[in-house]
């Protein structure tokens, strides 16, 4: 019943024996935990996004200060592994290259300081393959097109520093400003409905770009304000329960644009904190199971609202990614 109530009311009630400290401790250990279970039902059936995968759980350790806790060489090795001849790379070896994992890839290198180890220039390559007449990217060969994938496409060049004489930009924004919506909002190609994701997605390609002033920024940052329900959380679209991952793509977004204040930090803590799993990890909605998808973007969130800034390190609203293994590479 009380699930039932919950979808009625799109929203979820948090209870007064939810977590309200960070538990850190225990997220440090249920990445190590998860990254060493390789074997488990799990790991197995993830295959097909475990580059991604890896990326999430190095973030994590990342923002906890505690990526050496992490097995450097090995993810090194894993990464060479599975870029492909075409010079994207693919998420588990014997899968076909993804600019979702091309950019996952390219993060955890740069992460690790390890960039110059991968072929750049393939990389390059790969990715101005992927640009579309009309300014889009398909996803890979099969041209999935996707506003996901304009963003992976400008990060990823922009990490490698070959965004300059690769891709068409203009036209690459060209086709963002495309999918730009009356509320304010984006969607995955022009005409589709707004999302959180794809606002996201689609600020961080023009901020990459150096274009936000071709948005109405008030309009979006408003379109994203309202995505806080009452119980702190947010969610990706209207009418829908909050989510934890929410709390990167929303604050993210908000951040780039100078609008991070116009959310309620408090109750907005309070909700990722409740998020928590007692034995470490953070789930999409409280009492859910925890994941390190979840995890990753609760403690990103937690770290753009300044919470625990004794114990979370800063993560660029750009590319999820800290501020000290980027560089000059950071942009916001």
């Amino acid at each position: 019943m009380d699930v039932f109530l919950d979808y009625c009311r799109k929203d979820v009630d948090i209870s007064k024996d939810a977590a309200s400290e960070l538990l850190l401790a225990k997220h440090m250990d249920f990445i190590e935990r998860y990254v060493k279970n390789k074997e488990s039902y799990e790991s197995i059936t993830t295959e097909y996004l475990r580059m991604s995968g890896i990326y999430w759980c190095l973030q994590a350790m990342d923002i906890m200060g505690k990526l050496d806790k992490m097995d450097v060489n090995e993810i090194i090795i894993y990464v060479k592994q599975c870029q492909q001849p075409n010079g994207g790379f693919a998420p588990a070896e014997h899968h076909d290259a993804h600019l979702l994992h091309t950019l996952s890839a390219v993060q955890i290198m740069v992460m690790l300081g390890k960039l110059d180890e991968i072929d750049t220039n393939a990389v390059a390559c790969y990715v101005t393959s992927l640009q579309n007449e009309d300014g889009s990217f398909g996803g890979d060969e099969y041209n999935e097109i996707d506003t996901r994938f304009s963003f992976c496409a400008l990060a990823t060049l922009h990490l490698i520093r070959k965004l300059e004489n690769s891709v068409n930009v203009e036209k690459a924004i060209d086709f963002i400003l495309h999918c730009y919506n009356f509320d304010g909002g984006f969607g995955t190609r022009p005409g589709s409905e707004s999302h959180a994701g794809q606002v996201y997605c689609c600020l961080g390609s023009l901020a990459i770009a150096d274009c936000l002033e071709m948005i109405d920024v008030q309009r979006t940052a408003r379109w994203l304000a309202e995505r806080q329900c009452r119980s702190g959380g947010l969610n990706g679209r209207p009418e829908k329960l909050p989510d934890v991952c929410y709390s990167w793509w929303v604050l993210a977004s908000l951040k780039i644009l100078g609008r991070l204040h116009w959310i309620d930090n408090k109750s907005m803590i309070k909700f990722v904190l409740a998020c928590q799993d007692s034995d470490g990890g953070f789930a999409d909605r409280p009492g859910d199971v925890a994941d390190p998808f979840h995890t990753v973007f609760g403690l990103a969130g937690l770290s753009l609202l300044g919470a625990y800034s004794n114990l979370l390190a800063t993560v660029d609203p750009v590319f999820c990614m800290g501020k000290n293994c980027l560089g000059d590479l950071s942009i916001s």
